[in-house]
């Protein structure tokens, strides 16, 4: 009796094992980049979100942005440092599958309004909320460019 419930339990534990192995070589990377100062962060995170995905193409991106991060998903916003607009280069990532998020706390404590805008950009409640959501509760690696 007692040899075959040894039996029994080693089967399911290499039914679990093989499942959970199964699982791993599947999971899919998912990534959360967090942007909160455009000035420093915004050309370069967009550089290396196209080289992740240039890498990685199957990589899930959610970007959230908040305090003066959100400055890179107004409309017309573009880079200090070089000139250029970031919204073409929003749009190129969007249609890669990476979704952009502003903070809406952000947008209240500076008297903003959803049609200031790109339409690439999606809205969250909290931008610091939706990152540790995001790493905690969904497990996406975090990223601070």
């Amino acid at each position: 009796m007692m040899k075959k419930l040894k039996l029994i339990v080693t089967f399911i534990a290499l039914v679990l094992a093989s499942t959970l192995c199964i699982d791993a070589a599947n999971a899919q990377t998912k990534v959360v980049y967090h942007i909160d100062d455009a000035q420093s962060q915004g050309f370069k995170g967009l550089r290396n979100i196209r080289n992740h995905l240039d890498t990685s193409p199957a990589t899930v991106i959610i970007v959230v942005t908040h305090a003066a991060g959100v400055d890179m998903l107004i409309e017309g916003a573009k880079d200090k440092k070089n000139g250029v607009e970031y919204a073409p280069l929003v749009a190129a990532l969007k249609s890669r599958g990476v979704q952009f998020e502003v903070c809406e706390i952000t947008m209240k404590n500076r008297g903003l309004n959803r049609s200031q805008f790109i339409l690439d950009a999606d809205f969250t409640p909290s931008g610091v909320v939706r990152v540790a959501d995001l790493q905690f509760q969904e497990h996406y690696a975090y990223i601070k460019p």
